[in-house]
């Protein structure tokens, strides 16, 4: 098995298109790719060249030679996928260079928004010769999720920034720093200023738990517990209480199970990387021990990917803990679930995290002793929760059965939710812009908002990977360049200013030369 890939896999496909012999699996045109937890390299197909290795953003790919022990989980995955008989996939389909006619005027597009699927918006709009991009960014840093979401020991995963750097450097690109689009200018201003604006804005709210007590002090949101140890400029004054034996998870996604690893393992180990300084210091004096991970389906059921979860069994100093119940009625050969009958022991002064099925939340239950701002108020003290099992539709029922999990913070991680975009139309049921194929439309006529694009999570909703954006970045500016060729986007009204002519090699060889001498005093 001459490559493998690991658990920093972000799923654009770049290591597909690069492969000159078709051997990683699933490739973009399978319907599987989109759903697919990691990609596969096929041991008999690989040539061993190394251009996937390359083409990776996140140094996802190694030579078998050189996985680590506990990257040794990810021959055994790639194995089984390859156990199965599968058709000889599709070659990777290679997309047509977009054409733009001659309108005697450059492209100029705004986006909003410079997360993933803004920069891979901006990467295909750049493909165009001429084309300008201007970036907006309410923040004073850019790349969205990829820093503000990603784990600060996903440290591999975190390269993807480089890639979106690399975009941000073309010349034809320029990032707007603290610009809030709706405060400092307008969409109809915008719209004088570009042939079209394309909004990228992600899904910048959570699911709400709709129980009682979800209110009380100690119950935060995934998206306000991962922008504090993130450092996001929203939540990072947010003030955590980690003066509790038990914190409890609501939900058991990728994002879960970076809660409750972040919340258990060694705060040591997170020194040097990019987490905030105030959460370092936070975690470094934290009483929790265990964190319980809820979820509401059995085992079966499990949100998180395979990936995540090689990750969470190889973390030191955290042992996970499953119900032997849970483990007992599933026949083999689940890839998930067999990684999870082989968890390591506990040792000594390991904290744990302990993957709890079945059961559903019912009351935040009070009594607890609030601290800091909010000190003298009712605050969290446990969590009501219901055994759960599954009719014959499928759904999830309650049993009748009720515990009460003694914790002292909650973490909601039940899904991203998008907010309404201005004066933009709003599926407030799904939480997206309606649009087709990236056209903003108008839910009641489907009749297009002239020049006005999304792309990613407020297009789609909060599903897929980081590199899932890139095709659906791709599908928003082909329709945008078709509208453009038809005549269907008017001209700016406002001219651009012109770009200053780059300086000539003389005029170069005088500046460092003066530099020289100021150098030399």
């Amino acid at each position: 098995m001459p490559h493998v890939v690991t658990q920093s896999c972000v799923g654009d496909g770049s290591c597909v298109f690069a492969c000159p012999v078709n051997c990683i699996q699933p490739t973009p045109d399978d319907p599987a790719f989109e759903l697919a937890e990691m990609l596969h390299v096929d041991p008999t197909a690989c040539v061993d060249c190394g251009a996937c290795i390359s083409a990776c953003p996140v140094d996802a790919i190694k030579p078998h030679s050189q996985l680590t022990e506990a990257e040794r989980a990810f021959e055994v995955i790639n194995a089984q996928y390859h156990a199965t008989p599968r058709p000889r996939p599709k070659m990777a389909p290679v997309r047509p260079p977009l054409r733009v006619r001659d309108r005697g005027e450059p492209l100029r597009v705004a986006i909003v928004g410079s997360g993933p699927a803004a920069m891979y918006a901006a990467e295909e709009l750049l493909t165009v010769p001429g084309a300008r991009v201007d970036v907006y960014e309410r923040l004073d840093r850019p790349h969205g999720l990829v820093r503000s979401g990603v784990a600060p020991d996903h440290r591999r995963t975190r390269r993807v920034s480089r890639q979106m750097e690399r975009i941000a450097d073309h010349p034809g690109l320029t990032l707007h720093l603290g610009v809030e689009v709706g405060r400092d200018v307008t969409h109809e201003g915008l719209l004088e200023d570009h042939h079209a604006v394309i909004y990228a804005v992600g899904a910048a709210s959570d699911r709400k738990l709709e129980v009682a007590g979800a209110d009380l002090p100690g119950v935060v949101s995934a998206t306000q517990l991962v922008g504090w140890y993130n450092g996001h400029p929203d939540h990072a004054a947010r003030a955590i209480d980690l003066s509790c034996r038990r914190a409890i998870v609501i939900g058991n996604g990728n994002v879960a199970l970076d809660v409750a690893r972040v919340l258990t393992m060694d705060p040591e180990a997170l020194d040097g990387s990019e987490i905030a300084p105030e959460a370092l210091e936070a975690l470094r004096a934290s009483r929790i021990e265990e964190v319980v991970v809820v979820a509401r389906r059995g085992i079966e059921g499990s949100a998180f990917t395979l990936p995540e979860l090689v990750g969470l069994r190889a973390t030191p100093g955290v042992a996970v803990d499953v119900e032997d119940s849970e483990l007992a009625g599933v026949a083999p050969g689940n890839a998930k679930i067999d990684l999870l009958r082989e968890l390591p022991a506990a040792t000594d002064g390991d904290r744990t995290i302990a993957l709890r099925y079945r059961r559903a939340p019912v009351r935040v239950v009070g009594g607890g002793t609030a601290v800091g701002p909010e000190a003298g108020s009712d605050a969290v003290a446990g969590l009501e929760v219901e055994r759960t099992t599954v009719d014959a539709t499928g759904a999830v029922v309650g049993t009748g059965e009720t515990e009460i999990l003694d914790a002292g913070l909650i973490v909601t991680s039940i899904g991203y939710r998008g907010l309404p975009v201005g004066d933009l139309p709003y599926d407030a049921a799904r939480g997206v812009v309606p649009n087709a194929s990236g056209r903003v439309v108008d839910p009641a006529t489907a009749e297009p908002h002239p020049g006005t694009y999304v792309a990613g999570w407020i297009k789609r909703g909060p599903s897929g990977f980081i590199g899932t954006n890139k095709g659906c970045s791709q599908e928003t500016v082909a329709a945008l360049v078709e509208d453009y060729n038809a005549g269907r986007l008017p001209s700016p009204v406002i001219e651009p200013e012109p770009e200053p002519a780059a300086p000539g090699r003389r005029e170069r060889l005088r500046a460092l030369a003066g530099e020289l001498l100021a150098a030399r005093g």
